[in-house]
């Protein structure tokens, strides 16, 4: 069993988040767009952090940035970590910079007490995850895990109509000249020369992420540390409902065709089917459009969306079936139209078993206080899952906020996962059984 970290170890971890922090657009909270200066300062921040630690540096072709610690086992498997960088508008400072920042503060007191692991261990912090700028997520992990091929980028536009393509050019990324501070540079593994080369991976032994929970689970049930089973599938659909749009004061209420009351009422099954299907499905409707959208006529469409998530395929395939249905038999009670356009699909991503079993031990030898628990919300690790063993370990968000200024996780939890973290890559680095879990 690996000792405690000593106490310096956690306010490593603090100062790190709150010098990550300070690379933000003006106004609320963190704003860190990919590829605009905040985050280019951030990615380079990091560099020289990990290359004055001792680490090797590198930097992909997207902007992912890497600090690695080479391993005596010559078969060049990799056990990565880390998280993103990029931040939603005027989000707060622990989604995603945590995972990175207690990667690294891991990493370095693993080679300050234990030296040269067996297997290499690597940090990453992935360039892009949220989808803030551009209408594409997990652009740095996509990249690795081959879901995107480059291409994409140059007909990904963002508000003001530049493209992915030029955005990256702008960082001097995507064309093998890649923007790098000397300090960083000078820990590169081929004495100084920049790494680039593609960003598909395919020596990644394991993936462990630490993230906060961005919920109320762990709160409300008293716990530190949350072992996540599984990320929850999602299906998005566009929902309308047309039905004709007519004078408020002339149409009698028995002959209405109201597209908005025919909405209510499906919004209402909507929440009455999901309260009946229980935990851990959950199901919204997040935009509500009205049209006319005038007092003194009956809305004759109404556009809502839907985002229905679970973390089991079959669930969720019967749970949406089922749910559409009735969408459909109520409306035409109604005598409204109804459309429904499919969004998003993604399968639910399960965690490692032998990954999450090996957390769950770590947590009763270090006397943590945890629950096994599934992810409503999207990470990095699943699109590791299907490719190779992942993991991931969330600590408590106070209130549940996150994307917001307001977030906010306590010194104490963000000390027991970074624990809990580094534990575990002590276990899957530096022992001979760590191996047989990868």
């Amino acid at each position: 069993m690996m000792r405690p970290l000593p106490q310096e170890a956690a306010g490593e971890l603090l100062e790190l988040l709150e010098e990550l922090a300070a690379f933000s657009a003006p106004g609320p909270g963190v704003t860190r767009l990919l590829y605009t200066p905040e985050w280019c300062g951030a990615q380079h921040f990091l560099q020289e952090r990990m290359a004055e630690l001792g680490l090797e540096v590198r930097m992909d072709q997207v902007g992912n940035v890497y600090g690695r610690l080479a391993g005596a086992e010559p078969d060049g498997k990799v056990i990565l970590t880390g998280s993103h960088i990029d931040t939603v508008m005027n989000g707060g400072r622990y989604d995603g910079a945590y995972g990175v920042a207690a990667a690294i503060t891991a990493l370095h007191y693993l080679r300050m007490i234990f030296g040269q692991p067996l297997r290499t261990l690597e940090v990453v912090s992935f360039c892009e995850e949220e989808g803030s700028r551009f209408p594409l997520t997990f652009w740095g992990s996509g990249n690795v895990t081959g879901l995107y091929k480059g291409s994409e980028a140059a007909g990904c536009l963002d508000a003001e109509g530049i493209s992915l393509a030029e955005a990256m050019s702008a960082c001097g990324l995507g064309n093998g000249s890649l923007a790098v501070p000397a300090a960083a540079a000078s820990a590169d593994t081929e004495g100084g020369r920049r790494l680039t080369g593609g960003a598909l991976r395919s020596d990644i032994a394991a993936y462990v992420e630490l993230h906060i929970e961005q919920g109320i689970t762990l709160e409300r049930s008293f716990r530190s540390i949350g072992v996540v089973q599984a990320i929850a599938g999602q299906r998005r659909y566009l929902v309308k409902v047309s039905g004709t749009a007519n004078h408020a004061g002339t149409t009698p209420m028995g002959l209405r065709r109201d597209a908005l009351a025919g909405a209510a009422e499906l919004l209402l099954a909507l929440e009455r089917y999901a309260i009946a299907e229980g935990d851990p499905l959950v199901a919204t409707a997040g935009r509500l459009e009205v049209y006319p959208g005038t007092p003194n006529v009956i809305p004759g469409e109404v556009q809502f969306t839907l985002d229905i998530r679970h973390s089991e395929a079959g669930a969720l395939e019967r749970f949406s079936s089922a749910l559409l249905a009735e969408f459909a038999a109520l409306s035409g009670r109604r005598g409204l139209a109804l459309d429904v356009q499919p969004v998003l699909a993604t399968l639910p991503s399960p965690m490692d078993q032998e990954l999450c079993a090996a957390l769950e031990d770590i947590c009763r030898q270090q006397g943590m206080p945890y629950r096994s628990m599934v992810s409503g919300a999207g990470h990095d690790a699943q699109l590791f899952a299907p490719r190779c063993p992942a993991a991931m370990i969330f600590v408590p968000s106070r209130a549940g906020i996150s994307h917001s200024p307001e977030e906010y996780t306590s010194p104490e939890d963000l000390a027991a996962g970074l624990e809990v973290l580094t534990a575990m890559l002590y276990r899957l680095a530096y022992t001979e059984n760590g191996a047989a879990a990868t």
